[in-house]
């Protein structure tokens, strides 16, 4: 689905247990097409409620653009494979900051895009029992 599978992977972290024992809601990865500008400071998505409810996994592209002083401009859904994971990626996005540029450096004006999987992990229960 997303051809630009090439793109950085600037984060791959994990979310915290689900209250039902038999699955983990994660955002397993998530993938930058800009190699120009540096992350500073990447806000992963929150698995939304209702989704890990119904069992509802699926993917969310975002494209934006980033300022001078590193911040997110222009925040875009650009594909998603389902509505309710467009809300939590896009505020993601709107959270995150980049490496601001030093003085007289110029880069270009494309626009920057990520993208959110977000998927549904097994957790053994014996796994929750022990962290509990």
């Amino acid at each position: 689905m997303i051809e630009r599978r090439a793109g950085i992977v600037v984060a791959m972290l994990v979310a915290s247990l689900a209250a039902i024992a038999d699955e983990d809601p994660v955002v397993t990865r998530v993938l930058s097409d800009d190699i120009e500008r540096q992350p500073a400071h990447t806000v992963v998505p929150l698995y939304p409620e209702k989704a890990r409810m119904e069992r509802l996994e699926g993917e969310v592209r975002v494209c934006f653009n980033v300022t001078v002083d590193g911040r997110t401009r222009g925040v875009r859904v650009r594909e998603s494979t389902n509505r309710i994971f467009e809300k939590p990626a896009v505020q993601a996005v709107r959270a995150s900051m980049y490496q601001p540029l030093k003085p007289g450096q110029k880069i270009s004006g494309v626009k920057t895009c990520r993208t959110f999987e977000f998927h549904l992990i097994p957790v053994a229960i014996d796994e929750l029992e022990e962290d509990e």
